[in-house]
C-alpha cells in the first residue's frame, strides 16, 4: 500500500527540501515508484533541486482547480523512470489550495505510486497543515540549533492533533533528520549536540546528515545529493535514512570530529 511522508519543519532553511530530493531519489534508486511533491506555493524550490524547472507546464494548483490532469503535471526524472514530481505554482498563493482539492490529488497518488513525498512549507499556516494532513509518516528536519529545535517541536505537536490520522485516533509515525550538523562545531559547544536534540523531542534518529559542500554543489547542478554524489558521506546518510524509513533496523552513524595528523600526534603525546 503507498505511503504518504509529509517532510516538514518549524523553521525555514533548515535543509528540507533537500531533503526531500535526497529520500525521494534514494527511494526510486531502488526501483520503487517515487513522487515528490511541492507544496510550497508561490515559492516553489522543488523543481530547481530536482533539475525540472524547464519542464514545467502544469504544477499541484492546476490540477487542483481541474485545470489538468495528474498525468499532465507529473513530471518524469530522465535519470530515473521510477521518479517522479508534480511542482508546486509560483505564481499562485496558498489560498489556492483547498482540502477537497487535495484530498482527491493524494487518493490518485496513492493508486499510482508506492511513495509519496510532500515537501512542505515551512512553518504552521494552511500550506504546512494541508501537507501533512493526509501522511502516514513525517520526517521532521531540524539543525542543531536551539530555535529550528523549539519550532519542530510545534510541528510535533500539530502531527498528532491535526492530521487526518490524529482525528481517527491514529498516529502518524513520526522520524527525527538532524540537518547540518557539525561535529567540532558540536564538542565544542557551538551548537547542540546530536543527543541534545534527541533528549529534547524525544523522537526516533532517523538519521544524521553532515554539513558538506556536496549538497549545496548537488543543488546547484539541479540534482538529488543520492543522484549527484551517490559515494559522499552526505548521501550515504540519505541512504541509510531511507532503509530506516523502510523500516529497517539499522545503526545511525553520527559524523565525527575529523583530526588532521598534528592534532593525532599531539593528543597522542598528550595521551
Amino acid at each position: 500500500m503507498a505511503k504518504i511522508v509529509v517532510v516538514t519543519s518549524g523553521k525555514g532553511g533548515v535543509g528540507k527540501t533537500t531533503t526531500t530530493a535526497a529520500l525521494g531519489a534514494a527511494l526510486a534508486r531502488s526501483g520503487q515508484n517515487v513522487a515528490v511533491v511541492d507544496f510550497d506555493v508561490g515559492l516553489r524550490n522543488l523543481d530547481l533541486i530536482m533539475g525540472v524547472e524547464r519542464r514545467v507546464v502544469f504544477d499541484l494548483i492546476n490540477v487542483i482547480q481541474e485545470e489538468a490532469t495528474l498525468h499532465q503535471a507529473l513530471i518524469r526524472d530522465k535519470r530515473c523512470d521510477t521518479l517522479s514530481i508534480l511542482p508546486a505554482s509560483q505564481t499562485r498563493d496558498k489560498d489556492a489550495l483547498t482540502s477537497e482539492g487535495i484530498e482527491r490529488v493524494m487518493n490518485e497518488l496513492r493508486e499510482r505510486f508506492d511513495w509519496i513525498l510532500c515537501d512542505s512549507p515551512a512553518g504552521i499556516e494552511r500550506g504546512a497543515q494541508l501537507a501533512m494532513h493526509h501522511a502516514d509518516h513525517a520526517v521532521i528536519v531540524t539543525n542543531p540549533e536551539v530555535s529550528s529545535v523549539r519550532d519542530s517541536d510545534r510541528i510535533i505537536g500539530m502531527l498528532d492533533s491535526q492530521t487526518a490520522r490524529a482525528q481517527k485516533g491514529e498516529t502518524v509515525e513520526k522520524h527525527l533528520l538532524l540537518t547540518r550538523y557539525d561535529p567540532s562545531r558540536a564538542s565544542r559547544g557551538e551548537m547542540l549536540s546530536v543527543e541534545d536534540v534527541v533528549g529534547i523531542l524525544s523522537l526516533p534518529l532517523l538519521g544524521v546528515i553532515p554539513e558538506s559542500e556536496d549538497v549545496l554543489k548537488a543543488s546547484n547542478v539541479g540534482a538529488p545529493v543520492t543522484f549527484a554524489s551517490p559515494e559522499s558521506v552526505p548521501a550515504l546518510a540519505y541512504f541509510e535514512a531511507v532503509a530506516r524509513l523502510e523500516g529497517k533496523d539499522i545503526p545511525v552513524t553520527i559524523p565525527t570530529e575529523k583530526r588532521g595528523l598534528f592534532d593525532r600526534i599531539f593528543k597522542k603525546r598528550g595521551s
